[in-house]
């Protein structure tokens, strides 16, 4: 068997941390390869060291001194390297960094030598070779991920390599500038390596023991998801719900690698395991809620708007010329409503009302602020009836009011539309009914 193993910045923040994360690959002789992230926060008012990177390098971009914030990054990393015992140096890494940044050699630059150094420490402290992702992870000269180049080089480079330490977060573009996906990249990294080496499982630690059905912010000690598929996965990351970047998902599906999400500091906690399909019956009808506050509905009237051929396409290319994605769009006969991203409507809302007058004349156009959107998400829903009926009558019971439903053919989920002020109460009581009265 051949794992990939992606441990993230709070698995890798210290060195009390790092001997937890050797005590897990040493444990399975399995775990071959290792994609690490930057240290992250050893306590909750500390920095991590991608952000000191970014502070330090926009200070390096407007010609000002740097020194005192570079050499705080170099004590991060020997404050690791000596609370391991070892007699590493990095010192020619940190004048080549020093010197790029002075060079102004990007801020995706600066924030790889986070992932760039751990990587270096890791695979010394391991004993596995390091390997560098910008020789085998690519980018094209739009900054877009090349995913055919980068698997046929991952497989190349890793071929004959028994065992190795491979960076998150970036690559390289054909310039060889480094790139860096968005923030939580290391988790695409790990999934495009298990790919490339044809992994059995893709193991992601992070200080977490897997999915919980809701955010615990809200639901107070939530229940564990133990398998999801990765539609499910994917509806729910859709929403909002973190633990994995959701472009993670991708590589490892194609190649049908399930992904186990596990805790560091709970190593012999079962975790989640992400699958692409599943004969286990999930326990709950639903496998998981999640959700978004901060939309806005554009809600179009006009008679005898299912007559005209094209009327869709030209409201929607009003929105596509403004540069406003839309997240859903239920209709009826004579209305359609767009629901949009309220930070990302407002700079243009009256640029978008005045195309659509132009476009599609309309009887009356109404717009309504404030609006959260609530996914009720799970494989076990199809086989159910009354799903649907069970959600409304909890949240009518809650006295909320839905403002919106949306229905994916799937019969996978659920989306409703409620008022901002009510999404934490519409939650509760979702996961109540759901949950709680099936305990």
């Amino acid at each position: 068997m051949v794992k990939v193993v992606k441990f993230g910045g709070s698995s890798l923040a210290s060195a009390e941390q790092f001997v937890k994360v050797a005590n897990i690959i040493h444990e399975q002789d399995s775990r071959r390869y290792v994609v690490p992230s930057a240290p992250g926060k050893r306590f909750s008012d500390d920095i991590k060291v991608t952000d000191m990177l970014y502070s330090c390098y926009d200070k390096a971009a407007k010609s000002k001194n740097f020194d005192e914030e570079f050499k705080a990054i170099k004590e991060r990393y020997y404050g690791i390297i000596e609370g391991l015992g070892m007699t590493l140096s990095l010192e020619d890494e940190f004048e080549t960094i020093k010197a790029s940044f002075k060079a102004r050699a990007g801020r995706d630059y600066a924030a790889s030598r986070g992932e760039y150094l751990n990587g270096k420490v890791l695979a010394a402290y391991l004993g596995y070779e390091f390997v560098d992702p910008a020789e085998m992870i690519f980018f094209d000269e739009n900054g877009a991920f090349n995913a055919k180049k980068t698997a046929e080089t991952v497989k190349e480079r890793l071929k004959d390599i028994e065992r190795a330490v491979i960076p998150g977060f970036y690559g390289s573009c054909e310039n060889d500038t480094i790139k860096t996906f968005s923030r939580g990249g290391s988790d695409i990294t790990g999934s495009i390596i298990a790919a490339g080496v044809n992994a059995d499982l893709y193991e992601n630690w992070t200080d977490v023991s897997g999915f919980l059905i809701a955010d615990p912010r809200v639901i107070k000690d939530p229940m564990p998801i133990t398998t999801i598929t990765y539609k499910e996965l994917r509806e729910l990351s859709y929403m909002g719900a973190g633990v994995l970047h959701e472009d993670a998902i991708f590589p490892v599906r194609k190649a049908g690698i399930p992904i186990n999400i596990k805790n560091t500091n709970d190593p012999t906690a079962q975790g989640t395991m992400i699958v692409e399909s599943t004969c286990v019956k999930p326990r709950f009808t639903i496998t998981g809620i999640a959700g978004k506050k901060g939309f806005t509905v554009v809600n179009i009237e006009k008679d005898m708007m299912n007559a005209e051929l094209g009327f869709g396409r030209r409201v929607l290319e009003v929105f596509e010329k403004n540069k406003v994605s839309f997240e859903h769009m239920p209709s009826g006969i004579d209305t359609m409503s767009v629901i949009v991203n309220q930070a990302e409507f407002e700079p243009c809302e009256q640029e978008v009302l005045a195309g659509l007058h132009r476009n599609v004349s309309p009887d009356s156009i109404d717009i309504e602020t404030d609006l959260a959107l609530i996914a009720i998400v799970g494989r076990g829903m199809k086989s159910q009836r009354g799903t649907a009926g069970r959600i409304f009558a909890a949240l009518a019971h809650s006295h909320i009011n839905v403002k919106m439903i949306d229905q994916g053919s799937s019969e996978l989920n659920i989306i409703v539309g409620v008022a901002d002020s009510d999404y934490e109460q519409a939650i509760k009581a979702i996961y109540e009914i759901f949950v709680i009265h099936q305990l």
